[in-house]
């Protein structure tokens, strides 16, 4: 048959097929992406499953269940050809980005033989309503249109079209719909984050992978499909334009392959050159937003560290027609903003239009890169496993900044005048000083060792599960072994650094070395996107040995997620049990034992079980039945050992009691407090949320031992040392729901926060995070704010260019004798954003101080300016209220759910102050 008879085949065969496919038109009450109108994940998912029995072109795939039960759907779309042999193609996508024992030759016959495979999400950011409601659109089309350019897509590429957020979709649709008088849709006054827990933040759990949707996506993007380009699409476009669109503006990280920026570069002006080319004016790059390319977090940054190609685009639009702003200077184009766009009224219909054409520009590129796409993947792989097979340096601001104090004492190369008339003296130094960038203890790790002895082994199962999720190959240990003069035990875990996901393995072992970024040469500091510092193996307190030489040891990969190793009873004593503090899962174990009525007391000078010692804040409890299965049943699921002891321990005690913690939260939802209340159902801690108007109508020991305030839910002025959060106006109650209306209410320091001071006095515990530690100011705590000015009798923060750390790891000295830091080590990593500290008053009484920073240089992770300024100050304190307790703890000590290392701060708090409350 000849080609053309072949295309005709093709082309007829596409009609009948299209004419049998569903347009969303009559799927739906209303055409997705038509003004005053959202299609809800129900209408989507049913829609996904028609177009399923209509098409051959699409393949319908379950990839897991969000937070609240509902299925993940995922349409993967090609031609019938090659949907037929998709294990196939899968396989090569994985041997490619892999790149294991797959020479040159090997991976180029494969790159000619497989399909790209690219990744188009919707839905993550659930308010971000068109990226759902385009890609009913954009499927639809997809599986209809018979046109060379689509035929040819379908052929050479393999799109994976998945929904990141189906309970966000489902809640703000529903929300929106809910009045039947379209001018009343809105979705600003919903009740809650639009994820179970975290809300926007599920774009910033990549890397950790707490929550069940990420989780589900990293398998997809790095266990199971391997794409070479992630687009993640977004919904906040920048004002006076319609849409941002790669590439971004620095810095990136520097550990991650050039070539995956260079390719990021390519597809984003793809894309910018189709809006142009079909005259849809207004997209935007680099500097006409402020995303970057440095932190892991987000779901198309971890991409780079994967060796794909990541894209975020973020677009004006929504259901309730908007309007283009006419902004001055964004009028004059730019090599950034090359088609500059007239203010007018913007529909939902045109957002659809540009989300297809940025689709088709993406798939386009895919389509006539396809060979170069996979070959390149391999290349990055197998650079990584090269780089990390020998001996490699990562090049950071700190080793420039060694460079060129080096340089100043060397003589100055000489530059040819001419060159350096056109081009500018370069500044060009010795190249003798090369050796500078390259001392042999600045090498880059051949891999990494976590003992299997230290204290929490179930932390570290949590750490090593978070790199499995994310694709990294983790062996273990078979039996004992030496690298140099040290012995590791059986079990201990090995993480090497010659694999193809090198550039993700040193971002979650190794500092983040951030440049030192200003608006202009001398000015103040430029806000990065997110945070700058964020070492996974520090803030989860993980122990880890780098080695720099290679290696070997008797190790089997780890196939799978794994299971904490079982604990067990040791001994055989009648008395009672001594179990360790040091082990975060402890917490979940005495929350079992004080929930089933048991005793548990904390011993303030530790103890002893034969050859074992125990540390301030051993836990022991006393022997009885129900004790004993309690025990029994929890070293084995918990992953942590129970001393069974001949004779009660002497010494002080602290006895525990149950606790009924209060959660703040605030109406639209706290994300910080999400997280709390997610890692609380993780360590079984006994809560229920609590909101402004409870707080405010006072009385609150009637159902409260503990109120924990995360991080901005006390809300601080602009312009104070306390970093000011983003309000949001609430609803009238009578235009929500009569569920929701008891939410409503904001935390004032006039009516609430005297009741939580009243609250304390009478023997309540207050846990006050990061920001909402301001409390600790209000209610005449004697401190004072260590980082900070006085202008008269206000006081004031510093300006950036004093004193900026924005999202960083810091060291701080603990005193693990206090009962706040019991079970934690005398130095702690701990994240710090901004965050607040504290200076004791002369005439301080009742106060202890428990972590504080004792160095001028505490930076271990990330970027601070000022940081000299933190010496002497205390970011943790345990303070005497009346009858009760106020723990204040600066730093953000459960940030994200990532630091590990500090929940205990927490943890401890709300077991402590409840058991020392005066009556």
């Amino acid at each position: 048959m000849t080609g053309a008879a072949l295309a005709l085949v093709m082309i007829m065969g596409g009609a009948a097929n299209a004419a049998s496919i569903t347009p969303p038109s009559e799927a739906f009450a209303q055409n997705p992406g038509s003004d005053y109108f959202l299609a809800d994940y129900t209408a989507y998912e049913a829609y996904l499953k028609t177009l399923a029995s209509q098409s051959d072109r699409m393949k319908l795939v379950d990839f897991g269940k969000s937070e609240e039960g509902r299925t993940q759907w995922m349409a993967v779309v090609s031609s019938p050809a090659n949907l037929a042999k998709l294990d196939h193609y899968k396989s090569i996508s994985k041997r490619l980005a892999k790149a294991e024992g797959l020479s040159k030759d090997e991976a180029a016959k494969l790159a000619a033989e497989g399909k790209a495979i690219v990744w188009i999400d919707a839905g993550l950011h659930a308010t971000e309503t068109v990226t759902s409601q385009g890609q009913i659109q954009v499927l639809y089309r997809m599986l209809s249109q018979n046109d060379p350019e689509t035929l040819r897509m379908l052929d050479d590429v393999i799109i994976l079209f998945a929904h990141d957020n189906p309970d966000g979709m489902e809640l703000v649709s529903d929300w929106y719909m809910r009045h039947d008088d379209p001018k009343k849709r809105e979705f600003n006054s919903i009740p809650r984050l639009y994820q179970k827990y975290v809300g926007h933040d599920n774009n910033r759990d990549s890397y950790m992978s707490q929550m069940a949707e990420t989780t589900n996506v990293n398998k997809q993007l790095f266990r199971e499909w391997y794409p070479q380009i992630i687009f993640n699409q977004h919904q906040t476009g920048p004002t006076g334009m319609v849409v941002f669109v790669p590439p971004f503006r620095d810095p990136f990280n520097f550990n991650y392959d050039p070539l995956v920026m260079t390719s990021l570069q390519e597809v984003g002006m793809a894309m910018h050159s189709r809006l142009v080319a079909e005259d849809k004016r207004g997209s935007g790059a680099r500097s006409a937003a402020s995303y970057s390319t440095w932190h892991n977090g987000m779901e198309r940054s971890i991409a780079y560290f994967h060796n794909s190609i990541g894209l975020l685009t973020e677009i004006i639009g929504g259901p309730t027609p908007e309007t283009v702003k006419l902004v001055p200077n964004l009028q004059l184009p730019n090599g950034d903003r090359p088609a500059p766009i007239a203010p007018q009224t913007w529909h939902l219909s045109q957002t659809v239009e540009y989300q297809w054409t940025m689709n088709r520009a993406v798939i386009d590129y895919a389509s006539r890169n396809r060979e170069r796409l996979l070959a390149n993947i391999y290349k990055m792989g197998a650079n990584s496993i090269e780089r990390g097979s020998k001996d490699s340096w990562t090049i950071t601001p700190t080793k420039i900044d060694l460079l060129n104090e080096a340089a100043k004492k060397a003589k100055p190369a000489a530059e040819d005048d001419m060159m350096a008339s056109f081009f500018g003296r370069a500044g060009a130094v010795d190249p003798s000083l090369y050796s500078v960038l390259q001392a042999p203890e600045a090498r880059d790790p051949r891999g990494y060792v976590i003992p299997a002895d230290q204290a929490d082994m179930p932390t570290v199962t949590a750490f090593v599960n978070a790199l499995i999720k994310t694709g990294v190959d983790v062996d273990r240990a078979t039996k004992p072994f030496k690298v140099g003069t040290k012995t590791y035990p059986a079990g201990s875990y090995v993480v090497k650094t010659a694999q193809a996901y090198r550039p993700h393995v040193l971002d979650m072992f190794e500092p983040q070395d951030h440049p030192h970024d200003t608006e202009y040469p001398g000015g103040p500091p430029k806000a990065p996107y997110d945070v700058t510092g964020y070492t996974l193996a520090y803030q989860m307190g993980i122990k880890f040995d780098r080695i720099l030489d290679g290696f070997e040891a008797p190790t089997e990969r780890v196939p799978d997620l794994v299971s904490v190793q079982p604990g067990s009873v040791k001994g055989s004593g009648k008395a009672g049990w001594l179990i360790s503090h040091e082990t975060n899962k402890s917490f979940t174990l005495t929350n079992r034992l004080l929930k089933a009525g048991q005793p548990v007391f904390w011993l303030k000078d530790g103890a002893k079980a034969g050859k074992e010692s125990f540390g301030a804040g051993a836990i022991w409890v006393p022997a009885s039945a129900q004790a004993q299965s309690i025990i029994a049943e929890g070293v084995k699921d918990l992953g942590i050992d129970a001393y069974a002891v001949g004779a009660k321990p002497g010494g002080e005690a602290t006895a525990l009691k149950p606790i009924r913690v209060g959660l703040v939260d605030v109406y639209g939802g706290s994300m910080p407090s999400g997280w709390n209340r997610w890692l609380f159902e993780q360590f079984e801690a006994p809560f229920e949320v609590v909101y402004p108007q409870r707080l405010d109508a006072g009385d609150l020991a009637k159902d409260y031992d503990v109120l924990v305030f995360a991080d901005g839910v006390i809300p601080a002025p602009q312009g104070g040392p306390f970093r000011a959060g983003r309000g949001f106006p609430q609803p009238k109650a009578e235009d929500i729901p009569a569920e929701f209306r008891p939410w409503l209410g904001a935390i004032t320091d006039d009516k609430t926060l005297p009741q939580v001071a009243e609250f304390a006095k009478n023997g309540g515990t207050v846990i006050t995070i990061g920001s909402s530690s301001r409390l600790a100011t209000v209610i005449g705590a004697p401190v004072d704010v260590a980082v900070a000015k006085k202008d008269g009798e206000k006081v004031l923060g510093l300006s950036t260019k004093e004193f900026y750390i924005p999202g960083s790891v810091l060291r701080a000295k603990v005193d693990n004798r206090q009962p706040l830091a019991y079970g934690l080590p005398q130095d702690i990593d701990v994240f710090f954003d901004r965050s607040p500290t504290f200076n004791l008053k002369a005439s301080a009484t009742g106060v202890a101080k428990v972590a504080w920073f004792d160095t001028d240089a505490p930076l271990r992770s990330g970027w601070a300016v000022g940081q000299e300024r933190l010496k002497g100050s205390t970011g943790i304190l345990d303070i005497d209220v009346g009858k009760g307790k106020l723990f204040v703890m600066g730093p953000e000590v459960t940030q994200r759910a990532q630091s590990y290392g500090t929940f205990k701060f927490l943890f401890n708090g709300m077991l402590y102050g409840p058991a020392v409350a005066k009556k």
